[in-house]
C-alpha cells in the first residue's frame, strides 16, 4: 500500500480536521499553553467559518472528550432539541406528512455555540477572547473558499438573488458567486462574534464569567432576539415550494442548555469504545463491534470479498436496529444495553450467510416489537435547479450528472490531544449555507436537523415539542487502561459509523499505523433508508471505491450485492489522533479524500 501522506508523530500535541485552517488554529491554542479543550473550541469556531457549506454556529455538534485531570470521558450534547410549537398537528395544518429538509421549519435550536462555550467553561484554560479570535480573523479579513462551497454557491445564486437576500448578501460577491480560492469574508458573522465577545467581557474580567455571558448573548440576548424576530416575521420559501414562518423562537433558545452526559461503551479487543447516545447514531458503530466480535476478521484479510460481505451484512443489521429503536432517551425507552447484548448479538448474527440481505430486519431486544415507520416514495423536485437541490435535506450540492456516482459527503470533524492525555473528538455540522436564508445581521443560517424526525407518532424517534431529533453525527473516543487512545471522526452522514469502522479495524485488526488505516479502500451500505429527506434507499448496494480488485468486486456480485463503483478517494475524510502513553508518543492522521483535512503533530 502506497500512502499519500505520513501518519504524524510528536511529543506535545496533536490536531487533525477537515480544514487545514481549524487545525492550525488548534495548534496555535496548544502552544498558547491551552489545553486539548481549547484548541477544540479554537478549531470548532474556525470551521463555522471557512466550511460554510457544511456547518456555522446555527448548528449542532456532538463533542466527545477524555479528561485526564478525572479520568472520566463524557460527551456534551450540542443537538440542540425541536421548538415547544413543532408538534405533529403543527405539521398537518400545513399540509405536509414530512417534515421537509430545507427553509426554517425544520429548525432546531442552535446547539454548536452553546456546546463549545461548555467545553472551554468546564475543561478549558484560556479566555474567549484567546480561542475565538482566529475565527473574528477569517470572517472579518477572508480566507481561502473552498472549491465545493463555491460550486454549492454557484448552483445556489438564483435562489440567493430571488429569494434567501440575505444569503445573496453574505455569499455573492457583487451578486456573482465567488471564485473557488477565492478570499471570501463574512463580516456579519464577525462582526456578531464580537459583539459576543464585548459583552461577555462587559460582564466581569472572570474567565467562566465571561463564557457565561457570552451564553447569554446569544440564546438570551441580541442573537435570539434577531433569530426570533425574523421567524416571526418573515415567510420563507423551502423544499416544499412554499413559504412558511418558522417554529422556532426566542424562548426555546432561552430554555436551552448544553448536557454533559455518560458516554455509551462497548468492550472490544481490550478497548473501551465510547460514543454519544441514542439520540445520535453513536451506538450503531457499538453494535457492528458487538456483531463482528463472532467473526475472524484477520483470518478473511483486508478487503477481501469474505471481509467486505462481513463487514456490510453486519452494518446491514445494526442499522436496521438504528431505524427502529433509536431516539431521545429523555422521551423514549431506548433498550441499548440490550441491543449491545452479547447473547442478543449471537441471534443476531445468525442471520448472516454468504447471501446479501435484501430485507430491513431489525431485531426484538427485550422481546420487544420493532417499528420502522412507513417510506413514501420522494416527492419529485421540481422547479428550478435549485429547488431540486433544496428537494434532498444533505448539505451538498451535486450536479445532476454526478448524483448517482459521486459520494455525498457532508459535516466536519475535528480530533485533539495533548501531551497530558486530554482528548477530544467532535462532528460539527447543520446550518449549513444551503439549510435555511442567513439570518439579517448575524450571518449564519440555522440548522435543519428535524427533518430526521418522523411524523409517525409511537416511533422513538417521532416528532415532539422539545425532543432532540436523532442525528447521525457521530464522533469516536477509544480508550484503554483508564488512558485515551484514540479519538477520531468522519463527515459523511449516515455513512460516518461505516466508513469510521473501517478505519478501527483495519487499525486494531490488521495493524495499520493511523494514516495507512485511514487511507484503507472505503465503502458502505445504502441498504438502509437516509436520515435525510426524502430519505431514500438502495436494498444491497454497496458504494466502493474503484480501485477494489475486479475479482473481489466480481464475488461480491455472486453474492447478490449491487456494487456501485464511485471515484477512488471520494468516501469520507476520516480524521484521527492517538496516544501511546508508554512509549510518550503523540500520533495523527488525516485523510487525503477532499484534499482539505490536514493534521498536525509536534
Amino acid at each position: 500500500m502506497v500512502m499519500t501522506r505520513p501518519e504524524l508523530r510528536g511529543t506535545f500535541g496533536a490536531v487533525s480536521s477537515t480544514h487545514w485552517l481549524a487545525s492550525a488554529a488548534g495548534m496555535a491554542m496548544l502552544e498558547t499553553g491551552g489545553n486539548a479543550f481549547d484548541a477544540a473550541v479554537a478549531a470548532g469556531f474556525v470551521l463555522q467559518v471557512v466550511e460554510p457549506h457544511l456547518n456555522g454556529p446555527g448548528g449542532d455538534v456532538p463533542i466527545i472528550g477524555f479528561d485526564a485531570r478525572t479520568g472520566r470521558a463524557s460527551v456534551i450534547c450540542g443537538q440542540g432539541p425541536m421548538p415547544l410549537a413543532a408538534t405533529p398537528a403543527a405539521f398537518h395544518d400545513l399540509g405536509l406528512t414530512r417534515i421537509p429538509g430545507s427553509g426554517v421549519l425544520p429548525a432546531t435550536v442552535p446547539g454548536a455555540f452553546g456546546a463549545w462555550l461548555k467545553l472551554l467553561e468546564e475543561h478549558g484554560t484560556l479566555t474567549l477572547r484567546q480561542v475565538i479570535s482566529p475565527a473574528i480573523g477569517y470572517a472579518a479579513d477572508g480566507y481561502p473558499l473552498l472549491p465545493r462551497a463555491a460550486e454549492a454557491i454557484e448552483v445556489l445564486a438564483p435562489l440567493f438573488r430571488e429569494e434567501w437576500a440575505e444569503s445573496g448578501r453574505t455569499y455573492l460577491v457583487n451578486g456573482a458567486p465567488p471564485a473557488a480560492g477565492s478570499r471570501m469574508r463574512n463580516p456579519a458573522l464577525a462582526s456578531t462574534y464580537q459583539r459576543i465577545l464585548r459583552e461577555a467581557e462587559a460582564a466581569g474580567a472572570g474567565r467562566e464569567q465571561q463564557i457565561r455571558a457570552a451564553h447569554a448573548a446569544f440564546y438570551s440576548g441580541f442573537v435570539a432576539e434577531a433569530i426570533d424576530t425574523h421567524l416571526r416575521h418573515t415567510e420563507i420559501l423551502d423544499a416544499t415550494g412554499r413559504r412558511h414562518r418558522g417554529l422556532l423562537t426566542g424562548d426555546d433558545l432561552a430554555r436551552w442548555m448544553p448536557p454533559t452526559e455518560n458516554t455509551t461503551s462497548y468492550h472490544y479487543q481490550g478497548l473501551e469504545v465510547h460514543k454519544p447516545g441514542p439520540w445520535s447514531q453513536g451506538p450503531v458503530f457499538l453494535q457492528q463491534l458487538a456483531l463482528l466480535e463472532g467473526f475472524d476478521l484477520t483470518a478473511m484479510g483486508l478487503d477481501s470479498a469474505d471481509y467486505l460481505h462481513t463487514v456490510t451484512e453486519c452494518a446491514k443489521l445494526a442499522y436496521a436496529d438504528r431505524e427502529a429503536w433509536y431516539g431521545d432517551p429523555d422521551f423514549s425507552d431506548v433498550p441499548v444495553t440490550a441491543l449491545l447484548d452479547r447473547d442478543y448479538n449471537e441471534q443476531r448474527r445468525k442471520l448472516i450467510d454468504d447471501r446479501a440481505a435484501a430485507e430491513l430486519r431489525p431485531g426484538s431486544p427485550r422481546g420487544l416489537e420493532p417499528r420502522i415507520p412507513r417510506l413514501d416514495g420522494p416527492e419529485p423536485p421540481h422547479g428550478a435547479e435549485w429547488q431540486r437541490q433544496l428537494s434532498a435535506g444533505l448539505p451538498t450540492v451535486v450536479p445532476p450528472v454526478l448524483a448517482r456516482t459521486e459520494a455525498r459527503g457532508d459535516t466536519c470533524c475535528l480530533t485533539v490531544t495533548d501531551r497530558h492525555g486530554n482528548t477530544v473528538a467532535a462532528t460539527p455540522s447543520g446550518g449549513w449555507l444551503k439549510s435555511s436564508p442567513v439570518i439579517p445581521g448575524l450571518g449564519f443560517a440555522l440548522g435543519t436537523r428535524g427533518q430526521m424526525a418522523w411524523l409517525d407518532q409511537g416511533h422513538p424517534n417521532a416528532l415532539a415539542p422539545g425532543k432532540r431529533p436523532r442525528t447521525t453525527l457521530s464522533p469516536t473516543l477509544v480508550l484503554a487502561d483508564g488512558r485515551a487512545r484514540l479519538a477520531f471522526g468522519t463527515p459523511g452522514g449516515d455513512q460516518q459509523d461505516q466508513w469510521t469502522l473501517g478505519f478501527f479495524l483495519a487499525h486494531v485488526h490488521f495493524g495499520l499505523d493511523l494514516q495507512r488505516a485511514v487511507e484503507t479502500l472505503a465503502f458502505h451500505s445504502e441498504h438502509v433508508p437516509s436520515s435525510f429527506t426524502p430519505r431514500t434507499s438502495q436494498p444491497r448496494t454497496i458504494r466502493i471505491e474503484r480501485r477494489c480488485p475486479d475479482p473481489v468486486t466480481a464475488e461480491l456480485r455472486r453474492r447478490g450485492h449491487e456494487v456501485e463503483p464511485v471515484p477512488d478517494w471520494s468516501l469520507g475524510k476520516v480524521c484521527a489522533v492517538g496516544s501511546d502513553p508508554d512509549a510518550g508518543l503523540i500520533r495523527a492522521a488525516a485523510s487525503p479524500r477532499g484534499e482539505q483535512a490536514y493534521a498536525i503533530a509536534r
